[in-house]
């Protein structure tokens, strides 16, 4: 192993033991966005070799269900996924993982930035799932890193006005330098209706087109509901606020 990223979800099993369902029993070994070095592989593996870098894609499914076999494997009831209970994570010197799980990093993407590539993912299956393309108004609720990965996806498909809020500043700085056309600081005794006019006029009076939730916060989600513009709801692509999982 080379380069392992700390979630959130991480942080949370170390400060409440539990996220949702899921409730550690044994002591359990985190992290799940990652990079490393093939040090040895099985006699069958045939597209990667001792010494290629690779990233780590952290769920393994069965392979075998519907959910596999149309391509949503990331729903598979038999998944195995990296640093969450009763599996163990990758944050070790050593971590055996299926070999089709793992993606060869090309020369000009370094092992720091393949460990990104999971975070990365999260921001580019919210965009696509909102529909996100040229000219689209976007807002993006929470700065952090899944805020930040979102940002730039959304403006690399095309994303003409991207505003983004957080709870601190450093964070709509950081959000700023990397493209975003406007920021929006979320403070406690201002209510969500004049945090709504602020975005409005932000985007020159018009609404969102799509607004993605990369906090999990209930205000933040309220905020996209209240902000956000009403589209016809004919596919999963066309509703209007997506939350980053």
């Amino acid at each position: 192993m080379h380069c392992v990223g700390i979630c959130g979800s991480d942080v949370h099993y170390l400060t409440h033991g539990q996220i949702g369902e899921y409730q550690l029993q044994d002591p359990m070994v985190i992290g799940h966005e990652a990079s490393g070095i093939v040090y040895k592989v099985g006699a069958k593996v045939k597209h990667l070799k001792v010494g290629d870098r690779v990233a780590i894609e952290p769920g393994v499914p069965c392979r075998q269900c519907t959910y596999c076999k149309t391509g949503r494997y990331n729903l598979c009831r038999q998944i195995y996924f990296c640093a969450t209970p009763p599996d163990d994570g990758n944050l070790t010197r050593f971590y055996r993982h299926a070999a089709d799980f793992c993606h060869k990093l090309p020369d000009n993407v370094s092992l720091e930035e393949g460990a990104l590539l999971e975070p990365l993912s999260v921001g580019v299956h919210a965009c696509r799932r909102a529909g996100i393309t040229l000219g689209s108004k976007v807002l993006i609720t929470g700065a952090g890193p899944i805020g930040l990965v979102t940002l730039l996806t959304a403006k690399a498909l095309g994303a003409s006005k991207v505003v983004i809020t957080d709870i601190m500043q450093h964070k709509l700085e950081t959000a700023k330098n990397m493209g975003a056309d406007a920021s929006v600081l979320i403070e406690k005794d201002v209510s969500l209706e004049e945090t709504s006019a602020k975005i409005l006029e932000l985007l020159g009076g018009d609404m969102p087109d799509k607004t993605i939730d990369c906090s999990g916060i209930e205000a933040t989600i309220k905020l996209g509901m209240l902000v956000s513009k009403l589209l016809p709801v004919e596919s999963e692509r066309q509703t209007g606020v997506q939350e980053c999982n």
